[in-house]
């Protein structure tokens, strides 16, 4: 009755390639349904400027494009030292992994304070979500984004601490991988927001 029972604990295990390629798969779905998101969300907002460009354009000089551009460099950089901690860790560099790892929460936390900034400059002047179609499209967006940036951070988190533990090496990474993934998304999401925001208007 044990080996029956140790055999079959052991049936609901994957072998690593399995897991990988399974995983792998469902953070793509996973990440083509936030791509849909935004996209839809892109498309409204192309819609509405079409509809207003003289108010749109008025409007998006009032954002401060100084903190929106330190934004940008932050997350184009924590994407280059997420990739990094990838690489270490597919090379067995843990502690290396590790620090590349703690580098990118790093950023997101500079980001997310950047951020704050902005949101309080912009309250402080009385401009809230309701203000205008503009500013509705640009606070639903950019925080939207942030919540991202935040369980993006909460995950990269929980991965450093157990990078830090040993639970991850050359042979099996796999939530490195993917987390690296998910903040490449962050990254990007961010990427098309900038100039849409700030520079086109």
């Amino acid at each position: 009755m044990a080996e029956a029972g140790a055999d079959q604990s052991h049936g609901h295990h994957m072998d690593p390639a399995t897991e990988y390629s399974s995983s792998k798969l469902g953070m793509w779905l996973f990440l083509g349904t936030e791509i849909l998101l935004f996209g839809g969300l892109f498309a409204a907002y192309a819609i509405f400027h079409a509809r207003y460009p003289e108010m749109f354009f008025e409007q998006h000089l009032e954002l401060n494009r100084t903190m929106g551009a330190i934004n940008t460099c932050v997350l184009i950089f924590s994407s280059l030292t997420m990739a990094m901690g990838v690489s270490a860790i597919k090379w067995g560099k843990q502690k290396t992994a590790a620090t590349f790892i703690l580098i990118t929460i790093v950023c997101g936390i500079i980001f997310g304070v950047v951020k704050y900034f902005e949101y309080s400059a912009k309250f402080e002047h009385h401009i809230y979500p309701d203000t205008s179609i503009f500013f509705s499209l640009y606070f639903l967006m950019t925080g939207l984004h942030m919540i991202h940036v935040f369980i993006g951070l909460a995950l990269l988190a929980v991965i450093f601490v157990l990078t830090l533990k040993g639970k991850f090496n050359a042979k099996y990474n796999t939530p490195i991988e993917l987390g690296g993934l998910y903040w490449h998304l962050v990254d990007l999401i961010w990427i098309y927001l900038f100039p849409l925001l700030y520079l086109v208007g």
